[in-house]
């Protein structure tokens, strides 16, 4: 009878928490050179629609939404209002094993052992004072139903605010681990689910990866203990498609994790002599380079086309 209740528990904490689930965005891979996956589409905004909404639906974090288009009205886009979803991606520069995180991209890839395709998410990163960290690690344990213990540091900055936390939070709707957690051998950091709705896509954690309940939902059983996990600082991705070279530009964070005042053209310029073999043979538009660092709009963009042999 205690396994039962405990199964019912469990079941029920998890029912507490589910919402109705995005579409996992889930890409082939056809080649290890391939650089580019996914594609670009738009939806028609309903009358009550905000690009949080319409993010949370399709699989898209808040600042991605807002930088896919400018001059759209976040809280009320307006009915029939054209929204582009971002849905194209270059795959971020680093090994293509277990997840890889890019900071200022505010996404979560993920790679499955059978190299034929990569999955990836929307996640929340660190805020201001919290920064989330940068480097390779693994996945130390992993808990379903998680108690949340906060530290000190977090209670004092909530007692500041009026708002006394215990000193450990029992799993339910109001844990803000959410429903599954993964811990990191590296310090405290955690990815987690949420007790939030608004916030994915965002600076917006204790530095740990907070990611919506149907998505860490998805995730967590696929990742066995000891996955590698590797987090990029990377605004400026290139990538080769056919005969054409592609940019995607994304607003900078510093090590902080906060904006980064840095020289755009001359970052763009050391990524060009850092990957001259995703470069060489192409003739570039500097042009549209400007233009794309400027727009930071998260979308890949043409930069330049393979000269002729």
């Amino acid at each position: 009878m205690p396994m039962v209740r405990s199964i019912l528990r469990n079941s029920l904490i998890l029912l507490a928490f589910s919402v109705v689930s995005t579409q996992a965005a889930e890409y082939p891979l056809a080649s290890a050179g391939q650089h580019l996956v996914g594609a670009l589409r738009t939806v028609e905004a309903r009358f009550e629609d905000t690009l949080d909404d319409l993010g949370e639906r399709h699989g898209f974090g808040y600042l991605e939404m807002l930088a896919a288009n400018p001059g759209v009205d976040p809280w009320l886009p307006g009915e029939g209002v054209e929204v582009l979803l971002p849905g194209r991606h270059v795959l971020p520069d680093a090994p293509r094993s277990g997840i890889v995180i890019n900071l200022p991209e505010y996404r979560l890839y993920f790679f499955p052992a059978d190299g034929q395709r990569v999955i990836t998410y929307p996640v929340g990163i660190g805020r201001e004072g919290w920064s989330s960290p940068i480097g390779q690690t693994r996945v130390a344990r992993k808990e379903a139903n998680p108690s949340w213990y906060p530290p000190q540091s977090i209670r004092q900055e909530h007692a500041a605010q009026g708002n006394f936390l215990p000193t450990v939070v029992p799993p339910g709707p109001d844990n803000p681990m959410g429903p599954y957690k993964m811990n990191l051998a590296l310090g405290a950091y955690v990815i987690h689910g949420t007790n939030k709705k608004f916030g994915i896509g965002m600076r917006v954690s204790h530095g740990c990866f907070r990611m919506r309940n149907p998505d860490i939902g998805e995730l967590f059983p696929q990742i066995p203990l000891g996955t590698t996990v590797t987090i990029v600082n990377q605004p400026f991705k290139l990538g080769v498609e056919g005969d054409v070279l592609y940019l995607e530009a994304h607003a900078p964070l510093d090590e902080h994790g906060l904006p980064s005042t840095i020289d755009r053209q001359a970052a763009i310029q050391q990524l060009l002599q850092e990957q001259s073999a995703k470069v060489t043979g192409f003739r570039l538009d500097w042009t549209r380079i400007r233009d794309v660092v400027h727009a930071e709009d998260g979308v890949p963009r043409q930069i330049g086309v393979r000269l002729p042999e």
